[in-house]
């Protein structure tokens, strides 16, 4: 059977009091919507059709060919947000999920579960539901003495009866698609708020005798939709909780759940330990046997196996294997660092590539560079990259020495093996097995110490007054 989708997301969201568009509000570092998206689309689903509005064009630049778009020019309630795709689903024949983009929190497993059973029962329309402790504000699911769902009463029209169940309409339904689209016509505003409410089919479903099932899912913070700031903190910790334990469960040590951040498309492989404090996220992809932290910040990086990150920040970066980074290092875009590398405390590295086996342990810039196998950089060394008006880049070959405080002055190259004295300013390039010193000859005058401190004096007695 063919499964289809519609995501609600044309509200504009005016309680998360946001320049941002809602469902562009990210959870765990991903969109709501594409939370919601990505699991429709591990359901089967063979066609996904997003309903825009409010903020349209920058929903379909962030899902771009994830999915196809439909306009709701004027929001006039759910039903008539799902009436607009009938001109893309109104013929098909098959199941369709209708999803709210605001509720990052439901799980394929569960809209598995509710697809399943509306297939299996050949029923025209399935709610997914949850039990709630405290259900105020939801609309009740008031079950018929077959198990099926009689009707869904909201909170202001609930009998002191129907107030008191504790089983609610999450606002996800599974439809047979045909008898979907049949039944919208039918719906009418004729309410206080003069819209279009989804939830009408299901009356209008039961009035014609079909099936209407209730799928309870096994988790209610599954949901939670997505209306302010409160909320979005609420679904920020139950998704942090769900991605920490994902990982703890496939073999991921993490020291303290609550101080760690996992961004949601994190991946991160087996016998990593991660350390307090520590914050992953983007697409960072993290190898085997790491040390990550405490207290880094890892985005969008790919770090290899065995690799040691201690308190640093990287961003755009790759660190290869058995490589050690920090503490208190920097790496930033297109920092590439080989195997067992060292890069140690106060050092950062800036679209730069550093060979396996080299070390820059401490207070150095690296930027603008390619660094050879085993070249030592001494402490306080850095690539002088920038004029003012353009970048240049510095090449260190194989082997070479940096001395300490040395700086190296863009465009130059060190040959393989070179020695660079400390205190050295390049600005020439220095060739296979030289060795470079650009300093001034130090020269010591005997007793000129005591003369520059009596004459400090002097010009100190000069000026206090008498």
């Amino acid at each position: 059977m063919k499964r289809m989708a519609v995501v609600l997301a044309a509200g504009q969201g005016k309680r998360m009091k946001s320049k941002l568009y809602k469902v562009l509000h990210p959870v765990c570092g991903k969109p709501m919507v594409g939370h919601v998206l990505d699991t429709v689309k591990a359901t089967g689903c063979e066609r996904s059709i997003v309903i825009v509005g409010h903020g349209a064009e920058a929903v379909q630049a962030y899902l771009g060919g994830q999915a196809e778009y439909v306009l709701q020019e004027v929001q006039l309630g759910t039903g008539h947000a799902v009436k607009q795709a009938k001109g893309l689903l109104g013929s098909e024949e098959g199941t369709t999920i209708v999803i709210c983009g605001d509720t990052p929190l439901v799980t394929t497993g569960t809209l598995e579960g509710l697809m399943a059973l509306h297939e299996e029962r050949g029923a025209a329309a399935t709610v997914l539901t949850a039990v709630m402790e405290q259900p105020a504000g939801y609309g009740r699911i008031i079950r018929g003495e077959d198990g099926g769902v009689l009707k869904i009463v909201e909170q202001k029209d609930c009998t002191p009866e129907e107030d008191a169940v504790t089983e609610i309409n999450t606002g996800t339904y599974c439809f047979d698609n045909a008898k979907l689209f049949a039944a919208l016509e039918k719906v009418t505003n004729s309410n206080n708020q003069q819209e279009y409410y989804l939830t009408d089919v299901i009356g209008i479903l039961k009035a014609q005798g079909e099936t209407v099932l209730g799928y309870q899912a096994n988790d209610s913070a599954e949901s939670i939709g997505v209306n302010d700031r409160l909320a979005l903190s609420e679904a920020e910790g139950h998704m942090r909780q769900r991605i920490n334990r994902y990982h703890m469960l496939n073999g991921v040590t993490i020291i303290d759940p609550a101080s760690t951040y996992i961004g949601a498309e994190v991946i991160i492989g087996p016998d990593t330990t991660l350390y307090p404090g520590t914050t992953l996220k983007g697409k960072t992809v993290i190898g085997d046997n790491c040390v990550i932290g405490p207290a880094s910040e890892i985005e969008d990086c790919q770090i290899m196996d065995g690799a040691t990150i201690k308190q640093s920040v990287l961003n755009g970066a790759q660190v290869g294997a058995r490589t050690s980074v920090g503490p208190f290092a920097y790496l930033r875009p297109g920092s590439v660092l080989g195997e067992e590398v060292k890069v140690g405390d106060f050092v950062e590295i800036k679209n730069a590539t550093i060979g396996d086996g080299s070390k820059v342990s401490h207070l150095s810039y690296i930027g603008d560079a390619t660094v050879g196998r085993n070249v030592n950089v001494g402490c306080g060394a850095i690539t002088v990259n920038y004029d003012g008006y353009n970048k240049s880049k510095t090449e260190i070959e194989d082997d070479a020495f940096i001395g300490s405080n040395v700086n190296l002055v863009a465009p130059v190259t060190v040959g393989k093996g070179a020695f660079v004295v400390a205190g050295s300013t390049i600005t020439r390039s220095v060739s296979e097995n030289e060795l470079a010193i650009a300093r001034v000859r130090q020269e010591n005058k005997p007793g000129y110490a005591e003369k520059i401190r009596a004459r400090a004096k002097a010009k100190k007695d000069q000026s206090s007054p008498s």
